[in-house]
């Protein structure tokens, strides 16, 4: 299955600004800045899966809303053969026991709160958390992304809403849509 096929395309999701919603490859491994891995190991696993760490392959796409000035994301990774069924089983016990850690990220350091959210009803597994990262009243009060992760046989699919001051989440219809694509495209049995 080829990623960027399965992704959505210009024009698709009339919820987004001007209907761009471009596909993004990473950058080559060591061309990227890196940050220091999360206080918490636990964390670190969550955010190892969620950034498709050891997939074979992923994409991303970023989703600026035409209504909301705070954007959203997705991300889809394939992996190797019951590789991504392992990786759920990570991201399931981390989330078990990740609830604070100090991180760093392109606007600097952080320390972050997890909190699990009810499993949604997507794929053939799936979680949802939102991890909140104090601002102050004079940065428009906490940030919050809430964060489902799915995954459909071979491959893992993590979506994400932020908001500053308030809550936000990702369409469910677009993540639907976006996993029924996923499935499709693996019951045909098409190439990597």
């Amino acid at each position: 299955m080829q990623l960027k096929a399965v992704a959505f395309k210009n024009g698709e999701v009339p919820q987004v600004r001007d209907g761009l919603i471009e596909v993004q490859e990473p950058v080559p491994e060591g061309t990227r800045r890196s940050f220091a891995p999360a206080s918490v190991p636990a964390c670190q696993t969550v955010r190892d899966v969620l950034n498709a760490r050891d997939s074979h392959a992923h994409i991303f796409q970023i989703f600026n809303w035409k209504d909301d000035i705070w954007g959203g994301g997705s991300t889809l990774a394939s992996y190797e053969d019951g590789r991504a069924q392992q990786r759920f089983v990570d991201l399931r016990q981390s989330l078990s026991s990740c609830r604070t850690y100090d991180g760093e990220a392109w606007s600097g350091k952080f320390t972050a709160t997890v909190a699990p959210a009810p499993a949604p009803s997507f794929g053939d597994e799936a979680v949802s958390y939102t991890e909140t990262i104090p601002l102050g009243a004079e940065k428009g009060g906490d940030r919050n992304e809430t964060f489902v992760v799915v995954r459909t046989g071979n491959t893992i699919a993590s979506f994400s809403a932020l908001n500053v001051g308030g809550t936000a989440s990702f369409p469910a219809d677009l993540i639907t849509k976006q996993i029924e694509r996923l499935r499709a495209a693996q019951q045909t049995g098409a190439p990597q």
